[in-house]
């Protein structure tokens, strides 16, 4: 008999007879009751320095162009819908490209700007998470760029973190990464002075977008 088996069988005579701890209660978290769950998202999201725009579904492109009013080159994902770009592809001197996943980390870095959907926009903690779906394209889009406007509905909102496993599921069954994001980024050096941008975008803007009419400000 091994070490291990003597350590097991020992284990397993100590607790005959014992009773057994009730299996943990999985039900926790399941639902996060909120008053209103796109004011508190907005305000936590608020908190990390973000810039947050409440806007109606037809008010897409103009919000996207005007979040990037100084872009000169903005990169999207492929599956982005074209008509949130639209009024900014119309802007002289500004060249909107569509990743097709051939773009190098270099050529990347010489884009000022991305624009994303989203997948999971969590209230309580105020992150978005990105499961790289077509709408939001690879990694590398969301982490380069130093701009990042970001498109998130209310219909992807929930309370706190264990209620957005649940729709993540399909992106991590299919083997896909998740980035979650919490304001811009952002880290301190030895004297604890805040720096942002070091590894990933140093500004973001989220568009949330509404069901059918523009929201007051939160």
């Amino acid at each position: 008999m091994s070490t291990r088996d003597d350590m097991l069988t020992r284990i397993a005579a100590a607790l005959e007879g014992a009773d057994r701890i009730p299996p943990p209660q999985r039900e926790y978290g399941a639902t996060t009751p909120l008053p209103d769950i796109a004011a508190t998202f907005v305000e936590r999201v608020e908190d990390y320095r973000a810039v947050v725009e409440r806007v109606a579904p037809d008010g897409i492109p103009a919000a996207v162009a005007a979040a990037l009013s100084l872009a000169t080159r903005v990169v999207i994902p492929p599956g982005l819908p074209r008509e949130w770009v639209a009024t900014l592809e119309s802007v002289d001197g500004v060249e909107v490209v569509a990743d097709q996943g051939d773009l190098s980390s270099d050529e990347l870095d010489r884009f000022d700007s991305v624009v994303t959907a989203a997948a999971v926009g969590i209230a309580v903690t105020g992150t978005i998470v990105l499961d790289h779906g077509p709408d939001q394209g690879r990694r590398a889009l969301s982490l380069v760029p130093d701009v990042h406007v970001c498109v998130v509905h209310e219909s992807q909102l929930v309370g706190d973190v264990p209620e957005s496993i649940a729709p993540l599921r399909d992106a991590v069954d299919a083997g896909r990464p998740l980035t979650w994001i919490s304001g811009p980024s952002a880290t301190s050096d030895i004297e604890l002075e805040r720096v942002e941008g070091v590894h990933g975008p140093r500004t973001l803007h989220v568009l949330l977008v509404g069901t059918d009419h523009p929201l007051p400000p939160a």
